[in-house]
């Protein structure tokens, strides 16, 4: 199916926000996704358990946190690139990611072998 840019975009938070249900346990409150060029920028908020703010108020803790979310989107980048690339059409060429400790906000940009429009 071809998808317009919005459809694209409303069509990967969608399936990003169900893989942080299914693969980390729960959700975002709120996720939006934009396209730009060759890169898919992911950006979810509310993503930190309660256990994980109490974590957050000690430096180590927000360390500890930051590892954890960290290594559990590398044991599923496979499942998010293929999300990305069955949406897009376009291979996944980096994932960076990160989560702040103090808002709850996590970003991911996925950066495309090509620009997504072009194709």
């Amino acid at each position: 199916m071809a998808y317009t840019k919005g459809q694209k975009e409303d069509e990967i938070t969608k399936k990003i926000i169900q893989w942080e249900k299914d693969y980390i346990g729960r959700g975002p409150t709120e996720a939006k996704t934009d396209i730009i060029r060759n890169m898919v920028i992911v950006t979810l908020q509310g993503m930190l358990s309660t256990a994980e703010r109490v974590l957050s108020r000690e430096k180590e803790g927000m360390a500890l946190v930051k590892k954890l979310r960290q290594q559990l989107v590398e044991q599923g980048r496979v499942e998010l690139e293929e999300i990305l690339t069955e949406i897009t059409s376009v291979k996944v060429i980096s994932l960076h990611t990160d989560i702040s400790t103090k808002t709850g906000e996590r970003i991911f940009v996925f950066v495309m072998d090509r620009d997504i429009d072009l194709q």
